[in-house]
C-alpha cells in the first residue's frame, strides 16, 4: 500500500465551512492520469490540485481535476496549493500544462492570487439563458467554454434556480451570472453541470472573466466580490495589465494520509 500526502482546504474562506473546498495533494512524480482522475473522483470535490517539484521559472508543476474532468484552470485549488506549499517563501509558483506560470503570494493573512484574464465577447445565448432562469441584460462568451450572463441587481442572481439537466449535456461549459452588488461591489454565482459540479462555491477562474469586464463597467482597476453560493465566499479583484490578481484567505480544516 502506498500513502500519499493530503490536504483539505477551504479556499477564498473567511473561516472554517465556507469558500470552497479543495483537496491539495503533493507528489514526488505524476501518476498515471487514471489513478490521478480516480483519486479525484473518491475525493468528490470540486477540484483537487496535484503538484510536483520543478525546476526553472516556477517552484511546483500543478494539474487539476474535477471527479470527472482534468480542467485547464482552477484557481480555488491554486490559492489553496500556495496556502499548502508556500511554507516560509513569500510567493510560490507553479507552472501549469495549459494556464502558464500562476504565482500566489503573501498579502496579511491571506493571499494574492495571479491568474492570466480572459475577455468575454457579447453573444445571444438562448439556451444557456433558458436553462439558467431570469432576464437577463447581456450575454457573453469566451471560446474556452465560458459564459457570462449578467442580470441586473443581485436579488435576480440569487434568485436563479437553474436546470441542470438540461445544462449539463451542453459540455464542460462554466456558466457565470453576475450582477452589481449590496455589500460587495459585485455578485457572481458559477455553474458547471458538465463537468461534474452543479453550483461551484467560490471559482476563482470565473473572478479571471469578471474583473476585466467589471474593471471596464465600473470605471477602476480594483473592486470587491462575493460569490452567492450556499456556502459563499469573498474575493478581492484587481486588473493589472493582462493578469487579474485575486485576494482571498485559506482554512486547512483536515491534513493526513491518502492510501492507494
Amino acid at each position: 500500500m502506498t500513502t500519499l500526502p493530503f490536504f483539505h482546504v477551504d479556499a477564498f474562506a473567511h473561516r472554517p465551512f465556507s469558500g470552497n473546498p479543495a483537496a491539495v495533494m503533493p507528489l514526488d512524480a505524476w501518476l498515471d492520469d487514471a489513478t490521478l482522475q480516480a483519486i479525484a473522483e473518491e475525493n468528490n470535490l470540486a477540484e483537487t490540485a496535484f503538484t510536483i517539484p520543478a525546476t526553472g521559472d516556477a517552484d511546483y508543476e500543478l494539474r487539476w481535476f474535477t471527479p470527472t474532468v482534468e480542467v485547464a484552470l482552477c484557481g480555488h485549488a491554486t490559492l489553496a496549493s500556495g496556502h499548502v506549499l508556500i511554507g516560509d517563501k513569500d510567493v510560490v509558483r507553479f507552472r501549469t500544462r495549459q494556464s502558464g506560470i500562476l504565482s500566489v503570494a503573501r498579502d496579511g493573512d491571506g493571499y494574492r492570487l495571479s491568474l492570466p484574464i480572459w475577455r468575454v465577447a457579447a453573444k445571444p445565448l438562448p439556451g444557456i439563458v433558458a436553462a439558467l432562469g431570469g432576464d437577463p441584460i447581456e450575454t457573453l462568451w469566451h471560446e474556452a467554454g465560458y459564459s457570462l450572463i449578467r442580470y441586473a441587481d443581485e436579488a435576480a442572481v440569487r434568485a436563479l434556480k437553474p436546470d441542470y439537466r438540461a445544462l449539463q449535456p451542453l459540455g464542460d461549459f462554466l456558466y457565470i451570472a453576475t450582477a452589481p452588488g449590496t455589500e460587495t461591489d459585485i455578485v457572481s454565482r458559477a455553474f458547471a453541470p458538465g463537468a461534474g459540479i452543479d453550483e461551484d462555491p467560490v471559482t476563482g477562474s470565473a473572478h479571471a472573466i469578471l474583473t476585466p469586464y467589471w474593471a471596464e463597467r465600473l470605471g477602476r482597476d480594483s473592486f470587491t466580490a462575493y460569490q452567492a453560493s450556499r456556502r459563499g465566499g469573498y474575493v478581492t479583484c484587481r486588473l493589472d495589465g493582462d493578469r487579474a490578481i485575486l485576494g482571498g484567505a485559506c482554512r486547512t480544516v483536515i491534513e493526513g494520509r491518502f492510501a492507494i
